[in-house]
């Protein structure tokens, strides 16, 4: 019998030990110090465990180490076992990000070679802080893109456009300020921002960006840039007047550019829509690296026929091989307020889209992830980076994909990636020689059309549940992104998403409560509209949420509208539907806590239903708030005797008083 009760209670004191550890320091602390195969017998009691890490500061030490640097976590339990699929996983990752580091660095203005070096030093450095085993750190083509927007607008605003190391300083200004925001939002846990952007402003802007990004890969496709600039299209020009020019000097476009161009674009359309299609039935297709063969194609055929010779545009020679130099990233520019407004773009951006992949993953592979640490992590690849001519490197849901599939179960896959790229940079950038520029635009161009994926099922998705409001702030977002600029686009996106977290944080959630019949039971009459009916001059509210200054501003006008219309959902500029209240209730049940200024709220309404003759009662008031009810006057206010544990309770109180008979 008391084996019996020991078995049954161990669990339930378990259970108890797991709640206390709220935050996620302290839940990955005991993920990692308890054996997932452990009996429940062998868990520590709270109060043990705990007082053995304050005497003991190499418990402590070790903890927080593997905590705040997680390569102390995995590596020294590393299985050889596991080796290989990093391996495989790494070499596959390089295959990919090679030809896409030398694509997006010409999106983000800069010379090849630096996007090769946002693939090394922050890719390493990520591997031994992040938390995530398959996320592949490294540059993005949306991230790229507005970073050389704002490189193009600054060049031209000192008069160096095109300059390369003009470039090559605000960019790297640009990472360093990344670097640092990531860097101080996860030390000071604000990991939670990535829930606080609404998922249709962020479609909205980034099917923005894919179109931006498509036109103006096109003007590079046809060889029209040159056309261009000479007309007056530049970047100062929006999206649409590009398209219109595009479409109206077709007849200027180079033809063997244009050939080269869309020949490559659409080998790597039709090879991606084979891989999706055979990728099921035949596993090994899914690690072609489509996008390197296309790459040492269209290089040897360049070779072989000469076709800079014809005017085709090649990479040529590339600068800056080997080791990433170190540089201080401070530049003599004027402009280091335009730099840091793009590192928050980016810094926001950047950390949505890579921690949607980390919690995909985790949530797949069944372990913890930290979203601040995950903040700390990228904060620091990028400030590290930004010292060794780096633009700002990311997360992306393509090539963490394939990493996941390849076999990637570490963090060192990511080190084996940062190796080959590395080995890249030493003897390998003299075969990029003959590669040809509109190649790089065909494979930045299909990045973007990446970038559309989603947009037809979430538009969809909307139209299904009728969510006409967030299609509104999709297409504003949309539009203001193409007509105006990205930099307008993404400050909407994310202005709008603060600003409707403030409005529903802002509105207190509070029910209107209806008798079920002639029985004692009261349920929400929006819930049971059949059933729950009002009671004749009676108002019985249930505040479903702890008041705080915040959700308080609203609650005398919400409060007015119920007794007026007995429903929010009834416009104000109709005749009022109830009958005079002379009681009302106030269900606070769910209520848990109320601060200062919702409690000086309160007050106010209780005064101002007693000037009106209304009598008002509270239901089952928790202990620790008759402290409060009693300090702030409240409790006075309303009456010892207006206290009740249950709303029948006051029923019976009002009609034995005969304030309201009530039937």
């Amino acid at each position: 019998m008391a084996n019996s009760l020991r078995t049954l209670s161990t669990p339930i004191e378990s259970i108890e030990f797991v709640s206390q550890y709220s935050s996620d320091e302290e839940s990955d602390q005991l993920s990692e110090t308890t054996p997932l195969n452990a009996r429940n017998d062998d868990l520590p009691l709270p109060s043990t465990f705990s007082t053995k890490q304050q005497h003991n500061p190499w418990i402590v030490f070790k903890t927080r180490l593997r905590y705040y640097v997680p390569v102390f976590s995995w590596l020294p339990t590393y299985s050889l076992g596991t080796f290989w699929g990093d391996f495989v996983s790494g070499l596959t990752v390089t295959a990919i990000l090679l030809p896409s580091g030398l694509s997006y660095s010409v999106l983000a203005k800069l010379p090849a070679v630096h996007g090769l070096y946002a693939i090394v030093i922050p890719g390493v450095i990520y591997a031994f802080l992040g938390t995530s085993r398959q996320l592949v750190i490294g540059p993005e083509a949306l991230i790229a893109m507005l970073v050389g927007s704002s490189v193009a607008q600054q060049q031209k605003y000192i008069g160096k456009e095109g300059d390369p190391d003009t470039a090559i300083a605000i960019a790297g200004l640009i990472t360093f300020f990344v670097g640092i925001l990531t860097f101080i939002l996860g030390i000071v846990r604000l990991g939670f921002l990535d829930s606080v952007l609404s998922r249709a402003l962020l479609r909205g802007f980034i099917s923005a960006i894919a179109i931006v990004i498509m036109i103006e890969q096109f003007l590079n496709m046809l060889k029209l840039t040159e056309y261009a600039a000479r007309d007056g299209i530049g970047h100062a020009s929006s999206t649409v007047e590009k398209f219109f020019y595009i479409i109206t000097h077709l007849n200027d476009a180079h033809r063997l550019t244009s050939i080269v161009s869309f020949s490559s674009l659409a080998f790597l359309m039709i090879s991606g829509f084979a891989k999706s299609k055979f990728s099921k039935r035949y596993g090994y297709v899914q690690f072609i690296p489509e996008i390197l063969i296309v790459v040492i194609i269209f290089t040897i055929l360049c070779s072989i026929f000469g076709w800079y010779d014809d005017g085709v545009l090649i990479l040529g020679q590339i600068k800056g091989g080997g080791f990433p130099k170190f540089k201080i990233p401070f530049p003599s520019l004027p402009q280091y307020m335009d730099c840091f407004q793009t590192a928050v773009l980016v810094s926001v951006v950047g950390f949505v889209e890579s921690i949607v992949v980390t919690k995909t993953y985790a949530t797949k592979h069944n372990y913890s992830v930290s979203a601040n640490r995950e903040l700390v992590a990228l904060g620091a690849a990028n400030l590290i980076g930004s010292f060794f001519q780096c633009f700002p490197a990311y997360g992306g849901m393509a090539r963490s994909r394939i990493n996941d599939n390849a076999g990637a179960r570490t963090q060192l896959a990511g080190l084996i990636t940062g190796f080959f790229v590395l080995f890249c940079l030493f003897f390998l950038l003299p075969l990029f020689y003959y590669l040809p520029s509109p190649v790089l635009a065909s494979i930045v161009c299909m990045a973007a059309l990446s970038l559309l994926r989603e947009l037809p099922h979430d538009l969809y998705f909307m139209y299904k549940i009728k969510a006409w409001n967030d299609y509104a702030l999709l297409l504003l977002t949309f539009f203001t992104t193409i007509l105006v600029s990205t930099e307008y686009g993404t400050l909407i996106s994310v202005a709008l998403s603060l600003v409707l977290v403030v409005k529903h944080s802002t509105y207190p959630r509070i029910t209107i409560l209806g008798r079920i019949g002639n029985t004692d039971k009261f349920k929400p009459i929006k819930d049971f509209p059949d059933q729950a009916e009002h009671v004749k001059g009676l108002l019985v509210i249930r505040i479903a949420e702890p008041l705080y200054f915040a959700n308080t501003g609203q609650l005398k006008d919400r409060l007015r509208r119920l007794e007026e219309f007995g429903d929010m959902s009834v416009h104000p500029s109709e005749d009022a539907r109830m009958s005079p209240i002379t009681n009302v209730i106030f269900d606070i049940e769910t209520m848990e806590n109320l601060d200062a200024s919702a409690a000086q709220i309160l007050v106010e309404i209780v005064e101002a239903y007693n000037r009106r003759s209304v009598k008002v009662y509270f239901t089952k008031l928790r202990e620790n708030q008759k402290k409060l009810f009693i300090r702030s006057g409240l409790w006075d206010k309303v009456g010892e005797e207006h206290f009740f544990r249950r709303i029948p309770d006051a029923l019976e109180y009002i009609n034995r008083r005969g304030f309201n008979m009530i039937n």
